[in-house]
């Protein structure tokens, strides 16, 4: 595991310290990895929610032909063989 250090200033450490002891984490590293969770699935949902709503933008769906499925597996099957 890495270690990074990071400076705060006095209002920030107490309110750290604060959020450790009343959110019940074990240290104050505990406390940033979960920010920093929060935060990737934060952008993980902006990133899902702009995908739906590109797909909507780009019109109805059309029907694909009758077999498309498994002509995509025939080519990467033949791809893997290689």
């Amino acid at each position: 595991m890495a270690t990074m250090n990071i400076s705060l200033t006095d209002p920030l450490k107490q309110f750290v310290d604060e959020e450790v002891s009343e959110g019940g984490y074990s240290s104050t590293s505990d406390y940033v990895r979960d920010l920093i969770r929060q935060r990737q699935r934060r952008k993980a949902e902006d990133l899902l929610r702009q995908l739906i709503a590109d797909g909507l933008a780009s019109g109805p769906a059309a029907p694909l032909e009758p077999g498309h499925f498994e002509q995509m597996r025939k080519r990467a099957r033949a791809r893997a063989g290689k």
